[in-house]
């Protein structure tokens, strides 16, 4: 196995998170080297507001998402996932770019057919964008205090809950775009905000037994991706935030029988580094079971990349995990690419009616 061979699998697994709609030095380098995916963010204010600031929804056009994705796949020279955080009720990065969803007391009083259907023809007009893939839809059965997803989750009844994410999940992924259902294995009650402080979900067996029954069913209902929360379930984990805990994700893997993408949620999060470098978190992480991991563009790219092959030479990661990770985050940016060459058509909402046409990026 080659030096070169380990650090393009390095890029692969991880996925930087940018403010803007251009890639600047450090992340063009990034995906030159082996990067295969990108995340299209938003500010600390405009996560914490809900709401993608006036200035972002004036001035940005579909055109520039549209460039944007074609500039990483040309510097990666491979298909590239191109990532939002487009949230049912919650942040929705595109705002007036794609048709938008209506509230989640709304969503209640709509059919699962419905919904399916508008989530389709919201997906649809993301992907012509270039976008193939929402960091969506949030499943956490939230029934105590949880500041954290205040105006982000779907409530506190898990049938209702799994009825309208399964909707979304199928609506979407029609559309050509991986969903990810988040945060497992359900953060019902965090009193802490993840970002900024260490968080902990408090013992709760039946809590904790709802939650894992929505995940159950969004994984039978084929969610391409599932990430991991931030905090600590002291039940399960007593040390380790779910995304670095390798029971909490053995327990999606193994009991669940989950099988397909496990994106870690943002590895900057005080809740996940828990006093540790974000290089060691990053390590962790994969020796857990995680295949793509989230961190800021801003994080040190370069050196978090050096410090993963770093630790399949000093023996503190396997190589077959990393290149089994790695594997995992090319095949589904070269699926996402092949139903595109096999004719993917979509259909958005224009003046007058709807126009279909195949995806192009």
């Amino acid at each position: 196995m080659s030096h070169d061979e380990l650090q393009r699998a390095a890029r692969s697994v991880l996925m930087p998170a940018i403010a803007g709609l251009a890639l600047d030095e450090p992340v063009r380098r990034h995906l030159h080297a082996g990067g295969v995916s990108v995340l299209l963010g938003e500010t600390r204010d405009e996560y914490l507001a809900r709401s993608m600031s006036f200035e972002r929804r004036r001035e940005e056009t579909d055109g520039q998402f549209s460039a944007i994705a074609r500039e990483a796949a040309v510097c990666a020279a491979a298909p590239v996932l191109i990532a939002v955080d487009q949230e049912l009720g919650g942040i929705q990065r595109l705002h007036g770019l794609v048709p938008g969803m209506p509230a989640s007391a709304e969503l209640t009083h709509m059919s699962t057919r419905d919904i399916e259907s508008r989530c389709y023809e919201m997906a649809s007009s993301a992907r012509v964008m270039g976008v193939n893939l929402f960091l969506a839809p949030i499943v956490d059965v939230v029934t105590g205090a949880n500041p954290w997803l205040h105006q982000r989750h779907l409530g506190a009844d898990p049938a209702e809950v799994a009825r309208i994410a399964c909707a979304f999940i199928r609506g979407v992924q029609r559309a050509g775009v991986i969903a990810t259902a988040k945060h497992f294995p359900g953060h019902y009650q965090v009193e802490q905000d993840p970002a900024v402080e260490r968080a902990f979900v408090p013992d709760d067996a039946a809590a904790l037994s709802d939650g894992l029954d929505v995940f159950r069913q969004v994984i039978a209902a084929g969610v391409g991706a599932i990430m991991p929360g931030p905090a600590v379930f002291p039940a399960l984990d007593p040390h380790r935030s779910a995304s670095t805990s390798a029971a909490v994700i053995g327990l999606l893997r193994d009991a669940l029988g989950f099988g397909g993408l496990i994106v870690s949620d943002d590895l900057d999060a005080v809740s996940i580094l828990r006093g540790n470098s974000i290089a060691d978190t990053a390590v962790a992480a994969l020796n857990a079971g995680a295949h793509l991991l989230l961190l800021s563009a801003e994080a040190g790219l370069d050196d978090i990349a050096r410090a993963i092959v770093d630790a399949v030479i000093n023996g503190g990661l396997d190589a077959q995990t990393l290149l089994a990770a790695a594997h995992t985050v090319r095949a589904q940016a070269h699926a996402s690419r092949a139903q595109v060459d096999s004719g993917l058509y979509v259909s958005y909402p224009v003046s007058g009616g709807h126009l279909t046409r195949r995806v192009m990026i």
